[in-house]
């Protein structure tokens, strides 16, 4: 019985291991993503499930958002569920999208603004 079960965990580790391998998220999970440019910074918490929570800090204070990701065609979208009135960004938000682990750094442009991200281990 035990030979048994140990033959089903080997045959299923390798499926398991390409469905991690699949998703180019898999190292957001946990941790933090930070964006700063010209008109602020953003901390983003993306959960597995499929939703997030951020915090926006810019010249007018803190803005604390919650919403859902999902990746399509490439493309990291983001649509957020309690966006002010008085906050001028589109709802979704799409940009590139690529697999990081913490520690990891690089640009994105989004509204003609070039951001600087990076990850940062755990939740802060």
């Amino acid at each position: 019985m035990r030979s048994c079960v140990l033959g089903v965990a080997l045959l299923l580790a390798p499926s398991s291991m390409a469905l991690a391998a699949d998703d180019v998220m898999a190292g957001y999970y946990g941790n933090t993503v930070i964006s700063k440019g010209a008109s602020g910074e953003s901390r983003t918490h993306y959960k597995k499930d499929g939703t997030l929570d951020a915090v926006l800090t810019g010249p007018m204070g803190s803005i604390n958002l919650q919403g859902t990701w999902k990746v399509d065609k490439g493309q990291l979208c983001r649509t957020y569920s309690n966006v002010p009135a008085l906050l001028p960004m589109p709802n979704p938000v799409c940009t590139p999208v690529a697999a990081h682990k913490p520690g990891d750094s690089w640009t994105v442009q989004l509204g003609g603004q070039t951001r600087n991200v990076t990850m940062a281990a755990g939740s802060q």
